[in-house]
């Protein structure tokens, strides 16, 4: 995850963590597509250029398309936080 979205965004800021042991009592986590899979459920924190005069709605589909072939892997969630360098600057 980190490797594609590193290439995808050029972030100057990636924060990954896995929270998949929160969830794997889920109904979800213990039956059909994910059952057995042991990385299920992520919080990124993102910051890139590339989200400049995007809205919130096409960041999170950006980041989607970019980790399409980790959610036929087993990826069944993200809480995505997802701001340009400006943005971050100045929540700091």
């Amino acid at each position: 995850m980190r490797e594609a979205l590193t290439a995808a965004f050029a972030p100057q800021k990636l924060e990954i963590l896995d929270e998949s042991s929160r969830h794997a009592h889920h109904v979800a986590m213990t039956r059909g597509p994910e059952a057995g899979a042991t990385e299920t459920h992520f919080r990124v924190l993102l910051v890139s250029q590339l989200f400049e005069g995007v809205s919130r709605v096409n960041r999170s589909r950006m980041v989607h398309d970019a980790l399409g072939y980790e959610f036929g892997s087993g990826l069944h969630a993200l809480a995505l936080t997802l701001r340009t360098p400006e943005e971050d600057a100045a929540l700091s």
